[in-house]
């Protein structure tokens, strides 16, 4: 089969890779239908995460169920599911306490060793704990299906960023980072009953989303004078819960600055690029707090998806191209220059 592979800094290919198959009982053989491009996948195009020449990149993706091992019973050949970006044994302490993403048993897509999701098949291991049944007519909805993939990390590490971050009924809250997992904790924010969201971006195209998203005000300034403008905009007091969705230490240093004395940051941008950290005595000072990671979107997924069934909420504009396998090499160019905001990939 095909699928994307990255040998060194801006080099992405599709090549021919071994089918995938089951390898233990509670393996499933998944067909992808759609894939994506993820922001965190851009720090191995550009050489800032380490990747080996010709391992698999790619970890969001939904398909229909292809094979199933001997012991998966929840699953049957047919079935359109979608896959969170780790997978997980749901079964140990971790995934009791809904931390799949440290399942001891667990791992990420496109590691050493596993398949990544921008391709034509995946192999999951530990099928049933891992995957998420979806309505089988959503395979004639292109929106919703879009909508759906988002399940897969976007939309869950941006509710994870909210939830963090403590938002609640009738709180202001300020989301620094204009990529698809900020765009995401707008619409979590919103979702989760924000009275005012300010949204931090200098892109038109997509504070435009932001608004559409829930954004009740746009704040296009970087370091001290976003600082400056959110606190004008909240009477000088800064937001109750802060969305931090980049992963620099400008981000998290800004995310800090607008936090109210008292708040919270939730932060799940990729951590890159970081120098000499944060001021812990201001956020000691202020009482600010900091929660965030790695989102565990397996264990949100069961909470977002009938939202996105019955419509409550639609996340499929944070892609705004598509490609085919094929062009997945362009796909990664395009987001890399900032031309596309995320891109959708059709296998």
């Amino acid at each position: 089969m095909r699928a994307t592979v990255i040998h060194a800094p801006h080099d992405i290919r599709v090549e021919e890779v071994p089918d995938p198959a089951v390898r233990q009982p509670t393996d499933a053989v998944v067909r992808v239908v759609l894939a994506c491009i993820c922001g965190s996948d851009l720090w191995a195009y550009r050489g800032e995460s380490a990747r080996k020449p010709g391992q698999r990149i790619g970890h969001e993706f939904l398909g229909v169920v292809e094979e199933t091992g001997s012991e998966v019973s929840g699953l049957r050949p047919g079935d359109l599911v979608v896959s969170p970006f780790v997978w997980s044994d749901g079964t140990c302490d971790y995934c009791a306490e809904s931390l799949t993403t440290s399942c001891p048993a667990g791992g990420f897509w496109g590691q050493v060793g596993s398949d990544g999701g921008q391709g034509e098949a995946v192999r999951v291991p530990f099928a049933d704990a891992t995957l998420v049944r979806l309505p089988a007519e959503a395979l004639s909805d292109d929106r919703l299906l879009a909508g759906l993939l988002t399940l897969s990390d976007v939309l869950g590490t941006g509710h994870h960023a909210a939830v963090g971050a403590g938002v609640r009924p009738g709180a202001t809250v300020a989301v620094v980072g204009d990529g698809a997992v900020g765009l995401c904790g707008v619409l979590a924010a919103r979702r989760l009953g924000a009275e005012r969201i300010i949204a931090l971006g200098r892109h038109e195209a997509r504070t435009a989303i932001a608004r559409t998203f829930g954004a009740t005000d746009v704040v296009a300034e970087r370091g001290e004078a976003a600082v400056e403008a959110v606190r004008q905009l909240t009477g000088g007091h800064g937001a109750h819960a802060v969305i931090e969705a980049v992963g620099t230490e400008q981000s998290m240093r800004t995310a800090v600055a607008v936090t109210r004395d008292g708040g919270t940051v939730g932060y799940v941008g990729v951590p890159h690029g970081s120098g000499t950290g944060l001021d812990l005595s201001d956020m000691f000072d202020r009482n600010v707090s900091l929660r965030g990671g790695v989102a565990p979107v397996r264990t949100y997924i069961p909470e977002l998806l009938p939202d996105i069934l019955d419509g409550t909420i639609d996340p499929s504009p944070v892609f705004d191209l598509t490609v085919g396998l094929d062009g997945v090499p362009g796909g990664y160019k395009a987001m890399d220059e900032r031309i596309a905001l995320k891109v959708l990939v059709k296998a």
